[in-house]
């Protein structure tokens, strides 16, 4: 077999309906529409959502709740797992995304204070719980905020 000989089995691709195109075609005058109605004229039938004139879903259901678009959403790192990196290392966003503890960015990286820290760090981040300061510098590490 070669691929210039290949064909598709049958039944397996549909020409697409052409409509109005004739009394012939089996779908001319009307074009498959019926006779006369909002459905049959050009640009007719109802918008999405629209109910026949009930009030429509969206509006019977109770609104509650707010969005602020202003929110800022941090990827979370615990400090506990911050102890894969040596002794004594800077340890930048970057880095951590190379140490798979970061999938995405967001809006920065946000440092927990869950668990213990063995080892003395420098650790860049763009925000710290208080409780994750308090471990780093009591390790002998800093904190250093970008």
């Amino acid at each position: 077999m070669k691929l210039n000989e290949m064909s598709y089995t049958d039944g397996a691709r549909r020409a697409r309906k052409r409509i109005g195109r004739g009394h012939g075609s089996g779908n001319g005058k009307t074009a498959g529409k019926g006779n006369k109605g909002q459905n049959a004229r050009s640009g007719g039938g109802v918008r999405l959502g629209f109910e026949g004139g009930q009030t429509p879903l969206a509006r019977r259901l109770p609104k509650r709740g707010f969005t602020n678009f202003n929110r800022k959403e941090y990827a979370i790192v615990n400090v506990e797992s911050l102890n894969v990196f040596e002794d004594g290392t800077v340890v930048t966003v970057d880095m951590l995304k190379e140490a798979g503890l970061v999938k995405k960015e967001l809006d920065g990286v946000k440092i927990l204070g869950q668990g213990e820290l063995t080892k003395k760090l420098t650790v860049q981040a763009n925000k710290f719980s208080a409780a994750a300061t308090a471990v780093i510098e009591q390790a002998g590490g800093k904190a250093e905020v970008l």
